[in-house]
């Protein structure tokens, strides 16, 4: 079952947080996304209470069924468990990948962030369904990011199969260099959540990567 979940993670992964979205609804910024054929979104809120990271997440999750879209709470392996997510994604000072499956329930997935190709090697021998690699480029969405680059994510495609998810100042002029690195997904933050047009912007870097795919 989370190796099915895995496999339709491929393709753009939105990351959406309250912080950038241009003072957008994260709700609707997400619809917008999953309209223009995302395959996941993340919620990462580091700014709301929980009881209102539960009531968006519970909508951003009803949104995914409907859609035949996944969806992935960040850091919270408790509201994942409460409002049924897809699965949950953490950071190296995160909650443990172990620790968190005693919370989730078998089908939700557990992905991890990944710097170093050390970090991805404990993280496949831990258990993550998913590597989520990077920072790939500079970018201003996450202050506390760590720069992996593109010479690390082909390290680190050299010695896993495990579903990768490259992130970090990714946009359409880069996107073809990172999936010819080895990325099997693409996360985009801020180039897609603080667009103008979220659908329009996410429907384009969805058509950039299937033709990439097929390419």
């Amino acid at each position: 079952m989370r190796s099915e979940i895995v496999e339709r993670m491929r393709g753009i992964y939105v990351i959406v947080d309250p912080e950038h979205t241009n003072n957008r609804n994260v709700i609707e910024v997400s619809e917008a996304a999953f309209n223009g054929g995302a395959s996941t979104v993340q919620l990462r809120d580091k700014v709301s209470s929980k009881r209102t990271i539960v009531e968006t997440a519970t909508e951003i999750q009803q949104l995914a069924h409907n859609m035949g879209s996944l969806f992935i709470m960040n850091d919270h392996a408790d509201i994942a468990r409460i409002v049924a997510s897809d699965g949950l994604h953490v950071g190296q000072k995160d909650i443990s990948v172990e620790n968190s499956r005693v919370v989730l329930d078998d089908r939700q997935i557990v992905g991890t962030s990944n710097a170093l190709l050390t970090e991805a090697e404990e993280s496949e021998r831990i258990g993550a369904d998913y590597l989520a690699v990077g920072a790939m480029f500079p970018t201003a969405t996450k202050i506390d990011t760590r720069p992996a680059g593109l010479e690390t994510l082909r390290a680190i495609r050299a010695m896993t199969s495990t579903h990768i998810v490259a992130i970090g100042g990714i946009n359409e002029s880069n996107l073809n260099t990172v999936l010819a690195a080895g990325a099997d997904s693409i996360c985009i933050a801020s180039a897609i959540t603080k667009a103008e047009d979220v659908e329009a912007t996410t429907r384009n870097l969805v058509k950039l990567f299937n033709n990439a795919s097929i390419s």
